[in-house]
């Protein structure tokens, strides 16, 4: 299963690891499905870290799953920021407050070792690393956020039924 996020600077495509983490990937999906994340911001950007989106209300504080407001940490040791393109809930942390995740999630921007365990992995970016990386280009404020609005115009989700059966069986 992978999914297309189409920002107004161009296109990331992610596999998502519905195995591994069949909650946050179903959440992810039935709220891509919806519209829940068409045309809201990623409101925080940090060059060298992370890119952050999925609040509706575009402040960092907003965002509910389709579980009610959070659902279950889905973390597993042999899931890690190794790479760049890492696609994550954006939660309070494991070890802070678990158990957080609602909508928002983040894209790591390189390998990212000291978040191991803290947050759920849930996809990599298999195609759109030119994206990727003039979103790490993108000015921010003192606060992160963007200077210029990052748009998530839309979510399309790429079926493989083959893939998919698996998950499913």
């Amino acid at each position: 299963m992978s999914v297309r996020i189409i920002t107004n600077y161009g296109d990331l495509k992610f596999e998502l690891f519905c195995s591994q983490c069949p909650k946050a990937c179903k959440n992810f999906l039935a709220l891509s499905a919806s519209g829940y994340y068409k045309n809201t911001i990623f409101h925080k950007n940090i060059k060298g870290f992370i890119i952050q989106g999925g609040d509706p209300t575009g402040t960092g504080k907003g965002g509910e799953s389709i579980y009610g407001r959070y659902f279950d940490d889905e973390i597993y040791p042999e899931l890690k920021y190794d790479r760049r393109g890492i696609l994550s809930m954006a939660s309070k942390g494991a070890s802070k407050k678990p158990n957080t995740n609602g909508s928002q999630f983040f894209i790591t921007y390189s390998s990212l070792p000291q978040l191991n365990g803290e947050y759920v992995i849930f996809g990599k970016l298999i195609d759109g690393f030119e994206t990727l990386n003039t979103l790490e280009n993108c000015p921010s404020d003192k606060s992160h956020k963007p200077i210029d609005e990052i748009i998530i115009k839309d979510i399309v989700i790429h079926s493989n039924p083959i893939a998919d059966q698996e998950i499913l069986d």
